[in-house]
């Protein structure tokens, strides 16, 4: 389990932090989306859970071990693909001998399997590969490495449409029950079907906070997402589309569930129309905590209903 306790982060000579008293838990066995617009602490968020970067306040744990410690202990169980990177120039037999040696769970099954997966040799020079193919390349390394907790930063930037399936396929299949995965991302279409459990991260003066805390499972019992020929008198939140009114509204226990619109939740949860937060108790947690501040009267691709704002 990861948790933050309470944690302020600022970085050197900025005006405000970005984070203060913020608190945060991940639990096994699920596949984390990261959400939330440039700023919001995503990025620093991954590095904070890496020990890469210290809180100034609060602790950071990862099985019950202070994270900014970093015990070879831990890091064995720790790993991230950021978004920007570099590989040495070698082939990846060199670079697997080099780095295996941290990782004691490392499968070089794993790795061919996820190579083959993205149609890539197992006889490759990172010089002479392109940024996506680079990137792949680290993400089959990464989940070889049978860490418990992988954090990726970005993963789907620089891979076209068809690689971007095969990550997807990869990801779900190298899940297991003992392991946590952390995507930050703005693409929520790729990674939309892959996802247990959304975390949209907002701010407010500048600082970060957690908008939505819930599992796929809450929110598709708790709301449904729906496509409107007229606005729904009854929905929380509605978007103008070309194709209609796109709605979140309140799930009632004989409608039938419908899938997670996770970009109209996103725009939800930022927009203030809904304010989701959840508790690990339960999948039947309460998630219908509304915000009387947003007015959504004055964005022209938004319609809201007289009762959006309750």
């Amino acid at each position: 389990m990861i948790q933050l306790q309470n944690i302020s982060f600022q970085y050197a000579g900025a005006d405000v932090p970005v984070f203060k008293q913020f608190s945060l838990s991940l639990q096994p066995g699920r596949i984390y989306g990261l959400l939330g617009p440039n700023g919001s602490g995503k990025s620093t968020l991954l590095y904070i859970v890496m020990g890469l970067l210290h809180v100034q306040e609060g602790r950071v744990e990862v099985d019950g071990r202070d994270a900014s410690r970093r015990e070879r202990r831990l890091l064995q169980e720790l790993y991230i693909v950021p978004e920007e990177f570099e590989l040495p120039a070698m082939t990846l037999t060199e670079y697997v001998d080099t780095y295996r040696p941290f990782y004691p769970h490392f499968s070089p099954e794993v790795l061919h399997q996820c190579l083959k997966e993205f149609d890539l040799p197992a006889s490759v020079h990172t010089s002479r590969l392109s940024m996506g193919q680079k990137k792949k390349v680290l993400m089959a390394f990464a989940l070889a490495c049978g860490t418990r907790y992988l954090l990726m930063d970005e993963p789907t930037n620089g891979l076209d449409i068809a690689s971007k399936k095969q990550f997807r396929r990869v990801i779900a299949s190298h899940m297991t029950d003992e392991r946590t995965i952390v995507i930050a991302t703005h693409q929520v279409h790729d990674v939309e079907q892959l996802l247990d459990h959304v975390l949209v991260l907002g701010t407010r003066d500048n600082i970060s906070e957690v908008l939505c805390d819930a599992t796929v499972s809450q929110l598709t019992q708790q709301y449904a997402f729906t496509l409107a020929s007229a606005p729904v008198e009854e929905a929380l939140y509605t978007e103008r589309t070309a194709q209609g009114y796109a709605c979140i509204t309140p799930r009632r226990p004989d409608d039938e569930e419908t899938p997670l619109s996770l970009e109209l939740l996103y725009n939800a949860a930022q927009s203030a129309a809904i304010k989701l937060a959840s508790s690990d108790e339960s999948d039947q947690s309460d998630l219908s905590d509304l915000s009387d501040e947003s007015d959504l009267s004055d964005q022209p691709d938004t319609f809201s209903p007289t009762n959006a704002n309750k």
